[in-house]
């Protein structure tokens, strides 16, 4: 007894705020990293090493695709078999692999072509083989932001689940915060890269201008390890999808059996999900009840020694993992027209504000894509006043703890992030009307007389959106997800800010190509005073607009998941649900008995 509560005491020690900044250094100076880099890396490839500029955008095209399906491989590495804090620190050492080979690039001569001669047009192209050095080492930059992106906020959320019990029972506020946290140190690291790093990069070298991310990137990881001691890591719980398609697999074996009235005797066992249900075990839901099947135990299900047979039986939790992540998928799917809404931003918006009057004092001008701090801005401030006035507010009215629940949170941004595109289309109404009027509907390079800051109130708003709807999917993919899967979970974030992306380029090309067909012509054309951007985004809020009530239908029905309380004292306390009774429960233990409920085969 002295001994376990001596361990006890230890565990207790771990975690917490104590371990915020080792983990979160290391997530700033990845984003302040990818950030830094990508803001001015087409001009790199265009003027350092003299790629064509198709070249060079299908090459930033090809990192950014592949640094967004990296997560998804991380994330099944961390819960399959290598755990959280090992998969960040691999992949932190691979990324600093990949920063310091892009930063060596940029300061030896040898690895990049001479400077093109004042007098010539053209300009000799870097040869096959430093290419490759430059591509290796996007691609490593890549590989490890794979191990970085989806294990950092699941393992950061780990470290306030010390009392799982209490956890479930009525949930913590301060892990909600580190939701807050982590998001409000992203949009610092982006502020800072799209600042200082690109100031740098432009006016005084590309050697420093990569070489202080890499070196900030390199104690971020010293910090990181040296925080071992205090952190809390979950043993990973093996493979999630082989899970998954044993569950399927089972299921599909037993299509023709029929299913039990009582639920309670479909196979539960304790000992078998004790890896994957440390803070307690799903229990069972009325929806998807094909699956069930997979717990329906028969004479060929459990082996001579007792133990079941994994592609021919699945325990209760199990079926419910599978179907906790097919009822996440639709509310999942919301952060894909989320994020397609919202790609505009670095395209059409930038090109709007090089036509507009872009003076601050004197002849200082803001460089066009500048802008994008002001959404930068707007959500650091709302994250902060969020957290710091409005939910202690809310929590008041709701009772909640995190005052608003984040299906509530995605909720509100949705609506925020409408007004944004109803600003942008207006601005450019506005912006179009004013060309016309000055004779400059053909003239695409002269400046029209509007100033800038008529596109600052669409950033704001936009960045108030971002604070509300991120962080509230985040959360909710975080909380849903089944607790061995949170790293996937946190991939998926990820996937959908990918998807998005690519949602964005298809619906330029499906406006392009069925609006150059059409009386007014083409939408989106080169010279934007006589294209007719504002019916684009108007065209872009109505889809914001289905994509609300698509979401409002999709929360009213979503069930959430039940979970037991794990806890010897607690056990058979339910959240959102309740126990089951036993049933096809098989001990591990030798000498245990084996209950089965019997399914009456059909012929």
């Amino acid at each position: 007894m002295a001994g376990e509560g001596r361990e006890d005491e230890k565990k207790k020690k771990l975690g917490g705020l104590k371990t915020m900044p080792f983990i979160l250094a290391n997530e700033v100076c990845d984003r302040f990293a990818t950030a830094g880099f990508n803001a001015n890396m087409v001009q790199y490839l265009q003027n350092e090493l003299h790629l064509p500029l198709i070249q060079a955008t299908n090459t930033l095209n090809n990192f950014g695709g592949t640094a967004s399906l990296t997560p998804i491989v991380g994330a099944l590495i961390a819960d399959s078999f290598a755990g959280r804090f090992w998969t960040i620190a691999v992949g932190s050492m691979i990324y600093q692999l990949g920063m310091l080979g892009v930063t060596i690039s940029a300061i030896l001569p040898a690895l990049r072509p001479p400077p093109c001669p004042s007098q010539s047009p053209s300009c000799q192209q870097a040869s096959a083989c430093q290419l490759a050095i430059f591509y290796i080492s996007l691609f490593l930059t890549a590989v490890g932001s794979g191990g970085i992106r989806p294990c950092v906020v699941a393992f950061g959320a780990d470290q306030f689940e010390l009392d799982r019990r209490q956890q479930r029972a009525g949930g913590s506020g301060q892990q909600w915060n580190f939701f807050n946290l982590y998001f409000f140190s992203m949009g610092v690291a982006l502020l800072m890269a799209l600042t200082v790093v690109v100031y740098i990069q432009d006016n005084v070298g590309w050697g420093l201008g990569f070489g202080i991310p890499t070196v900030v990137m390199f104690f971020s990881v010293i910090a990181f390890i040296i925080g071992y001691p205090l952190y809390i890591r979950r043993k990973p719980g093996g493979s999630p999808l082989t899970r998954l398609a044993q569950v399927v697999v089972a299921a599909v074996r037993k299509r023709k059996l029929a299913l039990p009235d009582d639920s309670g005797v479909l196979y539960r066992n304790k000992e078998m999900d004790a890896d994957i249900s440390v803070a307690g075990r799903l229990l069972h839901t009325e929806q998807f009840t094909f699956l069930d099947r997979a717990a329906i135990c028969t004479n060929s299900d459990i082996t001579a020694a007792g133990l079941p047979r994994p592609w021919r039986l699945s325990t209760v939790h199990r079926i419910e993992e599978l179907k906790s992540i097919i009822r996440m998928i639709p509310i999942w799917s919301v952060g894909i027209l989320i994020i397609t809404a919202s790609s505009h931003n670095h395209t059409f918006t930038i090109i709007q504000a090089k036509s507009m009057d872009r003076h601050l004092a004197g002849n200082f001008q803001i460089p066009a894509a500048t802008l994008s701090i002001f959404s930068i801005v707007s959500m650091l401030l709302t994250l902060a006043i969020y957290d710091r006035l409005l939910t202690p507010l809310v929590r008041r009215l709701t009772h909640r703890p995190t005052g608003l629940s984040y299906l509530q949170r995605i909720a509100v941004g949705l609506a925020i992030s409408l007004l944004s595109n109803i600003s942008a289309a207006l601005v450019e109404s506005r912006r179009r009307s004013t060309a016309v009027t000055h004779g400059l509907a053909d003239h695409p390079s002269a400046t029209v007389p509007i100033s800038v800051f008529w596109l600052v109130p669409q950033y704001a708003i936009h960045g108030i959106a971002e604070a509300f709807t991120s962080v509230g999917h985040m959360e909710f993919l975080y909380d849903q997800s089944p607790e061995s899967m949170r790293s996937t979970a946190a991939a998926l974030f990820w996937l959908a800010v990918s998807v998005g992306h690519y949602g964005g380029t298809l619906l330029v090309i499906l406006v392009s190509d069925f609006t150059k067909r059409s009386k007014q012509g083409n939408w989106l054309q080169n010279n934007i005073n006589k294209g007719r951007l504002d019916y684009y985004y108007w065209l872009v809020a109505g889809l914001q607009v289905f994509n609300f009530v698509y979401y409002l239908v999709c929360a009213r029905f979503y069930t959430f998941k039940p979970l037991e309380i794990a806890g010897d004292e607690n056990m058979g306390k339910v959240v959102d649900g309740e126990t089951g009774s036993g049933g096809c429960d098989v001990e591990l233990a030798a000498g245990a008995t084996v209950k089965l409920y019997y399914a009456n085969q059909k012929e």
